[in-house]
């Protein structure tokens, strides 16, 4: 596995060559500094304070190509299809596909992601048996509870308007287990994907014999996702964790920038019972004199990680105070932003996602980047704004409001807890609008269900219910008996398929000839969502 030194582009203009070449583009359009640095973000208002410092002291266990042989075609017209790269199909090749299905399922038979042993131990001795790959280049690490996978998207997407080399690891899969590892911009090609595990694999089986418990799915995938990082080589990782934060299998790199999207009540098993409970362990990816980007938070979240940073001398910079959100109002296909950054104000940035959830995750990503190049530590300037526009209007969060069919408008949305439903039903009046919506709702046995259908039900004229076909799914007849205590039984309708509830749904939009807005909006669970993206195809044929 060939290795290199760790360089830092941060510094956008540096030419360790000599030859007049630089690792990106200037993100301040070339323009030269006066020479002043400051210690901290911007104060609120963005007067002369500006230079103050801030120091506040489910894996897919099933095989998806038999989804996509039971589906149906469904009385609807298709909307233009998603970008290829962010869900590639099978590989065309047949050889190159039976390949990779050995892969998955080798790495299918460790243990799901939704069993755990907290330790760093099996991913400490696998990074160190390889070399510390994650060592060779700097990492923006995410964590949170809701919105990580679209913040690390944007960021990437950020990172890659200034001409750096990326790669971004982030979980769980929507289609194709190779999403998670993504090479500027694109999902690892499934050839690339196969070789880094077979490369990897007697290293592995090292590890295997040497601890009390083989690594896991999410380990093994970690490993690699480093691996292609460090071979590639990437000028930046982007890195969501898989769960928490301190002992998740990620945290074996050291973020220069770590980040904290809205913290909220899920694993509450695993991660505590309160938000702030569960701050304790998101807080571990905030490392020693990084910068912590933390996203508005409940009252005892914000406290345990502002703690954290002040322990770890990490420098804060939080929504509402040192950036967020200035304006925002509903356009065509998304919305029009203006972000207040830690350097100053960037207007007329359109955001082709819908919410103002995805609003505040622009606003997170782009004080990342920022902090990323040094801006509120070393600079007190904006990136390049028309850079910066070109790049968020770019972004896709494939699965995130997003919109499949038309004619009823068919959406998919992974919301898989309160929270998350709580801002999908608020973004779906504002941006949609719908005269009458009808949920297909397929979720996980281990989430806190009712507090989901709760959230949705202000919203769903009816709900269909489902489950996807997995082993995590809900039981439908548990589900059912829920939903009529939330809906009502009028309200729902029971169908154990998630192909059949897809077209009782689209039926049911379009009983009534008066219900011209009529919609279908899928949701419940990121494995329903791909599940359901593929029954409603076609999808893009072209591998990453």
């Amino acid at each position: 596995m060939s290795q290199v030194p760790p360089h830092d582009p941060r510094d956008p203009v540096d030419d360790p060559a000599g030859d007049g070449d630089s690792y990106g583009r200037d993100p301040f359009d070339g323009e030269s500094f006066d020479g002043e640095s400051f210690d901290g973000g911007v104060d609120g208002d963005g007067g002369d304070d500006a230079g103050r410092g801030t120091r506040d002291r489910e894996i897919r266990d099933v095989d998806m190509a038999v989804i996509e042989a039971g589906s149906r075609t469904l009385r609807a017209d298709v909307a233009p299809p998603a970008p290829e790269d962010d869900v590639p199909a099978r590989p065309a090749d047949p050889e190159v596909d039976r390949a990779l299905r050995a892969v998955e399922e080798e790495l299918l038979g460790r243990w799901p992601e939704t069993r755990l042993e907290p330790s760093l131990d099996r991913m400490t001795a696998l990074m160190d048996i390889l070399g510390e790959p994650q060592r060779t280049y700097p990492a923006i690490h995410i964590t949170g509870t809701n919105g990580k996978t679209s913040t690390a998207r944007m960021i990437e997407r950020l990172l890659l308007a200034f001409e750096l080399r990326t790669g971004r690891y982030t979980s769980p899969h929507v289609q194709s287990m190779t999403e998670r590892i993504s090479l500027d911009g694109r999902p690892i090609a499934p050839e690339r994907f196969v070789e880094t595990y077979r490369d990897l694999q007697p290293y592995i089986a090292m590890v295997d014999a040497a601890q009390p418990h083989r690594m896991s799915f999410f380990e093994v995938l970690t490993g690699m996702a480093y691996a292609a990082f460090a071979d590639a080589p990437v000028d930046v990782a982007v890195v969501e964790v898989g769960m928490g934060g301190g002992w998740d299998a990620t945290n074996v790199v050291d973020g220069q920038v770590a980040v904290v999207t809205p913290i909220a009540l899920d694993h509450t098993d695993r991660l505590g019972g309160t938000p702030g409970e569960i701050a304790v362990e998101k807080s571990g990816i905030i490392k020693k004199d990084a910068t912590a980007v933390l996203a508005a938070q409940p009252a005892d979240a914000a406290r345990t990680l502002l703690a954290r940073a002040a322990d770890t001398g990490a420098t804060v910079a939080r929504e509402g105070a040192e950036f967020g959100v200035v304006h925002r109002e509903v356009a065509v296909g998304g919305q029009l932003l203006t972000l207040k950054g830690l350097g100053g104000e960037y207007e007329q940035v359109f955001l082709p996602l819908h919410g103002a959830h995805q609003a505040s995750n622009a606003a997170v990503a782009l004080a990342a980047v920022e902090a990323f190049f040094g801006i509120g530590s070393l600079h007190l300037r904006t990136l390049d704004q028309d850079t910066v526009r070109a790049a968020f209007a770019a972004v896709t969060s494939p699965g995130r409001l997003e919109v499949v069919r038309r004619s009823p408008t068919v959406v998919l949305d992974a919301a898989h807890n309160p929270a998350g439903a709580q801002v999908t039903a608020a973004a779906l009046g504002e941006a949609f609008g719908f005269s009458r919506l009808v949920g297909v709702v397929g979720p996980s046995g281990d989430k806190d269900v009712r507090g989901l259908l709760e959230a949705f039900e202000p919203v769903f004229a009816e709900v269909v219910v489902t489950r996807n076909s997995t082993t995590r799914a809900m039981d439908v007849d548990e589900l059912a008996a829920l939903a009529v205590e939330v809906f009502g039984e009028e309200r729902v309708q029971v169908e154990p398929r998630l192909d059949d509830a897809l077209e009782a749904a689209v039926a049911l939009a379009e009983e009534e000839g008066e219900y011209a807005g009529a919609g279908v909006l899928v949701t419940g669970s990121v494995i329903t969502v791909g599940e359901a993206r593929l029954l409603l195809g076609p999808q893009g044929k072209k591998n990453a």
